[in-house]
Order: structure tokens, then sequence, then C-alpha cells
């Protein structure tokens, strides 16, 4: 246990746990603290973040009468972390700063309640299995930002901010430990045009091209095959799915193997599971039929067709995120 100058209550490792992650993730509901920090235990959490809310180290954001209660970081709470040289591991910012990160649009809350929606489904998930454990999964864009040529860009390079970064480790019957490759999230904006994704795909190949993810990790540009990653598109439905398929797949040079597309849904019920398909297996499945991706054209636009999506869902290969098939 430890205590605190401000307070006379105790506070567990876990409250410190509790506020590293808010701050870093900005906002989360108490489903989500109740998955990543109580086993699920709703009414646990209940109960001891009301403990931190009354300390004053965390509170809510104005919200509507049915609407999920919006926890954050209150400057009580980030001097608390400062205190305990927990901030130390982050960029530098002065409080001022920290606070605004809490106030930003209803539009950009939602994304991110979403991608802490994705991370609570994966460490429920793990945590229902004996061999896997997180070793990282960090949401705040900017300690994963790097720069990279995009399409588009008139050959400059292009800060790429991810939504997400995650390692996941898994145990042997040996008790020797290996690293699944890491892979970066993106999960899609509902008002993203299709171009920014492929765009930002664009991005992530030539970070692992020319050996920035190498360099970030000890390596050098030449280590690059050493240091593969993936990249997890989580898109909002089947059919953004399959247009994201087919607009990498006509890329110059085409993206086959490295981005896995999934949707939502699929990631919220079953995060492990095979619900992943690569632009290949897009291709794979639909070759000599109307879907391929040589009789379509989503640059222009595309006309729903529900047989496609369902002729695709029963066709393709699915992979799971933890496939370790990196290739471009």
């Amino acid at each position: 246990m430890i205590t605190t100058r401000q307070e006379s209550i105790q506070f567990q490792e876990r409250d410190l746990a509790i506020l590293r992650g808010l701050f870093e993730c900005r906002v989360m509901t108490t489903e989500h603290a109740a998955a990543l920090f109580f086993g699920n235990k709703y009414e646990a959490a209940v109960k001891r973040l009301q403990k931190l809310k009354t300390a004053g180290l965390i509170t809510e954001r104005p919200r509507s009468a049915f609407a999920p209660s919006i926890l954050f970081l209150t400057r009580k709470g980030l001097k608390l972390l400062q205190e305990k040289g927990i901030l130390n591991e982050y960029p530098s910012f002065d409080l001022p700063v920290l606070e605004r990160r809490a106030q930003v649009s209803d539009l950009t809350i939602s994304h991110e309640l979403e991608v802490m929606d994705v991370k609570a489904a994966f460490h429920t998930a793990i945590k229902r299995t004996i061999s896997l454990t997180i070793d990282k999964f960090s949401t705040w864009p900017l300690l994963n930002e790097f720069l990279a040529y995009r399409p588009g860009n008139d050959g400059m390079e292009k800060p790429v901010k991810p939504d997400g970064f995650i390692r996941i480790n898994e145990k042997a019957q040996d008790g020797s430990v290996w690293e699944h490759t890491p892979f970066f999230l993106e999960l899609d904006r509902s008002n993203e045009v299709q171009e920014t994704l492929v765009a930002k795909a664009g991005g992530y190949r030539d970070y692992y091209r020319r050996g920035g993810f190498a360099i970030r990790n000890g390596g050098t540009r030449n280590d690059f095959k050493e240091f593969p990653f993936l990249v997890l598109m989580v898109l909002q439905n089947k059919e953004r799915r399959n247009n994201t398929a087919i607009r990498l797949l006509q890329n110059i040079p085409p993206i086959l193997k490295s981005v896995y597309l999934t949707t939502f849904e699929e990631v919220i019920r079953d995060p492990l599971g095979a619900i992943c398909i690569r632009p290949l297996d897009y291709r794979e499945a639909t070759e000599g039929t109307p879907f391929s991706p040589e009789r379509q054209n989503v640059s222009f636009g595309y006309r729903t067709k529900p047989e496609r999506e369902a002729f695709v869902d029963q066709k393709a290969r699915k992979q799971s995120i933890l496939a370790d098939d990196a290739e471009a």
C-alpha cells in the first residue's frame, strides 16, 4: 500500500495503474476499467473508482442521463503521477497541456472510446488464455507517431499517428517466452475517406521498408527484415472492409499481406480468432468472379452489393492477427 500527501486514504498499486492508464489513453468508461484492471468485475470497479473520484484524482465528463460515465484524470491525479516519477517515462509536457488532452470534441471522444473497446476486448481475451500475455498496448498516438512517405503528399514525409501499438507474448511449454509479430492498430473513423486508409497503409509500408521501425527498436535501416510488424485495420462494416482490400490491391505497389482487415463487430467479439482477411485473401477468393479487384473501381464509389460481402465471408481465408505473416 502507498499513501499520498493529498489524502489520508491509502492507495493500492492498482490505483496507480488506473491513473497511468487514464493518463495514456485519455478517457475510459467504467466498463473499460473493469476489463483492464478488475478482471471484468464491474461492481468492484465501481467501488474503487468512486474512491478515486472522492480523492479528487479522477472525474467525469458532463453527460446525458443515460450515457456511460466517461472518466479522465484531474490535475490532482496528474500531480500524483508526477510525484511518483511515472510521468518521467513519457514526453515532457506541462500540466495545462496535459489537462487539455481531456477537452476534445464528442466525435473524437467517440473514436477514442471505440479504441478503448478494442483494447478491453483484447485484454479480456488474453486473460482467458494460459499462454498469452500483453507486453504492451499503447493508445496514445504521440508515443507511436512516426514520419513516412505517404501516397499523395508530393514526395514529402508526413506524420502517421496510429490508434494503438500492441505486443503479445506467448509462453511455450518449456517455459520460454517468444513475441508474436507486433502490430499497429488503425480504427476506421466513420467520416474517413477510403483514400486516407490507403495512404496510411502506404505510410506503414514505407516505415517498414526504409527501416524506420528497425531504428526505433535498436536496429539499423538495413536490418528492416528483422523487425517486421503488421497493421490491424478495424473497419465499420464488411463492405468497407472489402473496399479497402480492393484499394490496397490496386495500390502501386500492391499491399498484399502486411495489413489485416476486420470489422469492429468481429474484433470486439473475438479479437484473437480468425476474423481478418488480408488483401491477398480477398484476391484469391474473388479471382475469376464479378467481385475480383480488376472488375471493381471503388475510387469512384461503390454501389452496395450484399452478395459480395456474403461471398467473401464464405470464400476468403480468414486469418488471426497472431499469424505472424508480415510480408508486404
